[in-house]
């Protein structure tokens, strides 16, 4: 097995670090434009999960903003990255190598939203909840849908 070979896994982990749904949206989305994953998946090609993680991805973008919103490190904020990477880090694995993908995946996931809390909480500091948070979202979700589009393929 190649490290290259886990690449997308690592990176789509690392989305996973700062938007919790956002790699399994992005994954829905690739399905929904009727694009293959190189890895098993399983969940995301049944409508009830497709539809419900592109909602919970939107859901997250939105409630990210509000002053109530938890921190990415609370142990819910960190189960969510360790599913969504972990379903998306497999899908997004060479056929065969689904579960080393969703390891590598997790295990980026999980130290780096220290990392990228530290990085928006910062950056709050400067320039605001809001602002901040829709600078990260932008840098996130066109890094999860560049990911995505260069893991898949038509089908």
């Amino acid at each position: 097995m190649k490290a290259n070979s886990l690449l997308s896994s690592i990176l789509i982990g690392a989305v996973a670090s700062a938007r919790s749904m956002t790699p399994m949206a992005t994954i829905a989305t690739a399905r929904l434009a009727q694009r293959k994953t190189p890895g098993e998946l399983v969940l995301l090609d049944r409508p009830v999960f497709k539809y419900g993680a592109l909602a919970m991805g939107l859901g997250e973008l939105a409630g990210d903003k509000m002053k109530t919103a938890p921190d990415r490190t609370v142990f819910l904020g960190l189960l969510a990255r360790v599913a969504s990477a972990g379903i998306a880090g497999a899908a997004l694995a060479p056929k065969g190598q689904e579960k080393a993908g969703a390891a590598v995946a997790v295990a980026t996931a999980v130290p780096l939203a220290y990392l990228t809390l530290a990085g928006r909480k910062k950056a709050m500091e400067h320039i605001g909840q809001t602002r901040s948070g829709l600078i990260e979202d932008a840098l996130i979700v066109a890094a999860g849908a560049a990911i995505v589009a260069l893991s898949t393929r038509p089908e």
